[in-house]
């Protein structure tokens, strides 16, 4: 197994559990306890993963969030094929509303440049791009921008929600179970997302397979909300099925 296959599940495991032990992770995968201890400081310099005494916990669970330039670095392959994956989902020409996130943004580098689209966004690193394209109109939600994420939150956004009404919102996650729904680290996030999710037609969520199972602090949304959820295929085929049982269509790209 490679070094990056093992880091991998190591992530998986601390957010399907809760944290990991060195010494776990050296005997189920068979490697030194300094070989685990590199992983997880790779891993905490990623930003997903945080050490404690004895192994490693999720950034989630301590109330922390992964900055975007480091977000941006992982599973970029995954989240490519999840945005051109989401591309189905775009209108011939209408009204969509585009989430802050990695993910997200991967969608917005690959909208059709032929299609007359509205793009409503309160992630200001995509505006510079979209704007330059003659046939998207872009509406950038205004608000308070976390330095985090750079999304527009709290309330100037909410308010230009509330009188918005869009064909499809692509709509990123930092946790999606069949038991707890849909949720993220932030609650000003949180309410902005389900604020997008109240001003949709059809709900789209992006996100990539590490995220499920993976619980945060605030819910935005159920899965009964959800109409698709595209993710990739390191989706393990159980976990699928319990997200269809609870409502979206399940799609792995």
């Amino acid at each position: 197994m490679y070094a990056e296959e093992r880091q991998q599940h190591i992530v998986e495991r601390a957010r399907s559990v809760g944290r990991v032990d060195v010494s776990w992770l050296a005997a189920n995968f068979n490697v030194t306890m300094e070989t685990v201890r590199r992983d997880l400081t790779v891993l905490e310099r990623q930003g997903v993963l945080r050490r404690v005494h004895g192994g490693a916990i999720p950034v989630e669970r301590l109330g922390f969030e992964p900055g975007l330039a480091d977000r941006d670095a992982v599973m970029t392959a995954e989240k490519e094929r999840i945005a051109k994956a989401a591309l189905a989902e775009v209108p011939d020409e209408g009204a969509i509303l585009l989430d802050a996130g990695t993910t997200t943004a991967r969608l917005a580098e690959i909208l059709p440049a032929d299609r007359e689209l509205t793009v409503v966004t309160n992630a200001v690193s995509v505006v510079p791009q979209l704007a330059l394209r003659p046939q998207l109109t872009v509406l950038l939600l205004g608000g308070r921008v976390r330095g985090r994420t750079l999304a527009a939150v709290e309330d100037w956004t909410l308010r230009a929600l509330a009188d918005t009404f869009v064909d499809v919102a692509f709509v990123g996650t930092n946790g999606i179970s069949a038991e707890r729904g849909l949720t993220t680290p932030d609650i000003g996030e949180a309410a902005v997302k389900r604020a997008m999710i109240r001003a949709a037609r059809r709900t789209v969520v992006l996100a990539d397979h590490t995220k499920v199972g993976n619980d945060c602090l605030a819910r935005f949304g159920e899965l009964s909300e959800v109409d698709k959820f595209v993710t990739d295929t390191g989706l393990d085929d159980g976990l699928a099925d319990e997200l269809r049982a609870a409502g979206p269509e399940v799609v792995l790209a």
